[in-house]
C-alpha cells in the first residue's frame, strides 16, 4: 500500500492570505486613579532620585485601587468606546475579554465585564481569549473571522489588566515597568475589501520559551494544599526580560517582512507602527528595526508602562485620539507574549 507524503501545515497564518473588511468604530481607555511616579519607585527601591527612569525608561504608571477591579476598569473603557462609536450599551453581537491576567479563573473576565455593563440579562455572547500580552491581537483576529463567516456584525473587544497584583517589589526590573489599565475597541464588519480592513496577520508560538515569563499560581499547577509559602511564591510574576528580548529579536524581523509583504507594503511604506509597550529597550529596538521616521512608532511607555494585554490597544487609542489613524492609512500592530509568542498584524483604517 502506498503511503502518501504528510502534508506540511504552514506556520501561523502563512498561506492563508485574506483581506477581512472591518472598521474601528470607537476606542476607549480607562486609567487608574493613582499614578505612581518613578520618584516614588526610587524611594521604594532605596535608590537615589532618577534611578528608576535611568534604569528602565519609565516616568509613571497607573496602579489600580481595590475597587478598580479588572471588570470595573474594562467596563469603563468599554463604555467610552461605545460612546465614541455612537452605539447603545447592548448594540453589539459579541463581547470578547482579551485580558492577560484574569480577575478570577471562573467565570471569565468577559462575563464579569458584561455584568458590569448592566447587560447580565442580555444574552449577548461573551467569551475570553488569552494569549497574555497578545490577547488583544488574537481577539481581533477571531472577531475578523467571525465577521467573515457572517456570524457577527458588531463586536467589542476589552483588554483590562492589573499587573500590580502579581509584582514583587524585590524585583525592580519587573516591578518598575508594569502598569495597570484597560482599553476597549468597538469593531464593525465591512463589505468593501478596498476600505477599512485587516490586511494580513501572523501568529507564532515557541514553547521552548515557556519559562521566560510565568505566573504559576491561580490554576491547577500550584495549589493551597502544597503549602502557603509555595503558593505565595508562585503567585508572584517572574520574568527573564533579556531572554524574552533575545527570543523576540530572532523571530520578529522575518515575520514583519512576511506580513507587510502580504499587505503589499514594506518597512518604509507602512504609515504607523503600534507595538506592544513591552519595555523601553524593546521600543527602541522596534525603531531601529523599522527604520525611517522614528516618530512612526507609537510610544506611550514612559507614562503607562507595560500594561500586559491592555498595552497595545491603549497605544492604539492614543494614536486614534491624536488623529494619527487617518482614513486609508496603514497600521502595523506588533507584539510578543509569554510562551513565547510573537505576532504582527496590518490594518487599513
Amino acid at each position: 500500500m502506498e503511503i502518501a507524503e504528510p502534508q506540511v501545515r504552514p506556520r501561523g497564518s502563512r498561506g492563508l492570505r485574506r483581506v477581512s473588511p472591518l472598521r474601528l468604530a470607537g476606542l476607549g481607555v480607562y486609567r487608574p486613579r493613582e499614578t505612581r511616579t518613578s520618584e516614588t519607585l526610587d524611594a521604594l527601591f532605596g535608590q537615589p532620585r532618577g534611578w528608576t527612569r535611568q534604569a528602565f525608561g519609565i516616568g509613571a504608571r497607573g496602579v489600580a485601587a481595590a475597587d478598580e477591579t479588572t471588570s470595573v476598569m474594562g467596563a469603563a473603557a468599554a463604555r467610552r468606546a461605545l460612546a465614541a462609536a455612537g452605539w447603545d450599551d447592548g448594540d453589539f453581537d459579541v463581547l470578547v475579554g482579551a485580558c492577560g491576567v484574569m480577575e478570577q479563573p471562573i467565570p471569565g473576565a468577559s462575563v464579569l465585564i458584561q455584568h458590569e455593563l448592566g447587560l447580565g440579562r442580555s444574552g449577548i455572547l461573551a467569551f475570553d481569549v488569552n494569549q497574555t500580552c497578545l490577547s488583544f491581537l488574537m481577539a481581533l483576529d477571531i472577531v475578523a473571522m467571525g465577521f467573515e463567516t457572517g456570524r457577527w456584525r458588531r463586536a467589542v473587544v476589552v483588554s483590562s489588566d492589573i499587573a500590580s497584583a502579581g509584582l514583587d517589589p524585590a524585583d525592580p526590573a519587573a516591578y518598575a515597568i508594569f502598569g495597570d489599565g484597560a482599553a476597549a475597541v468597538c469593531l464593525e464588519a465591512g463589505e468593501d475589501p478596498l476600505g477599512p480592513a485587516l490586511l494580513a496577520r501572523d501568529f507564532q508560538t515557541y514553547g521552548e520559551g515557556r519559562d521566560l515569563a510565568a505566573l504559576r499560581a491561580g490554576g491547577t499547577r500550584v495549589r493551597l494544599e502544597d503549602g502557603l509559602e509555595p503558593f505565595v511564591q508562585a503567585s508572584k510574576f517572574h520574568m527573564d526580560a533579556f531572554g524574552i528580548f533575545k527570543a523576540a529579536a530572532r523571530r520578529l524581523p522575518a515575520m514583519i517582512d512576511h506580513v507587510l509583504g502580504e499587505a503589499g507594503l514594506d518597512r518604509q511604506s507602512v504609515d504607523l507602527i503600534v507595538p506592544h509597550q513591552a519595555s523601553h529597550p524593546g521600543l527602541e529596538h522596534v525603531r531601529r528595526l523599522m527604520g525611517g521616521d522614528p516618530g512612526r512608532v507609537v510610544d506611550i511607555f514612559d507614562g503607562h508602562g507595560n500594561q500586559i494585554a491592555a498595552s497595545l490597544p491603549t497605544a492604539l487609542c492614543h494614536a486614534w485620539e491624536a488623529g494619527r489613524l487617518t482614513p486609508g492609512s496603514t497600521v502595523l500592530l506588533l507584539g510578543t507574549a509569554a510562551g513565547i509568542s510573537v505576532s504582527a498584524m496590518v490594518l487599513r483604517v
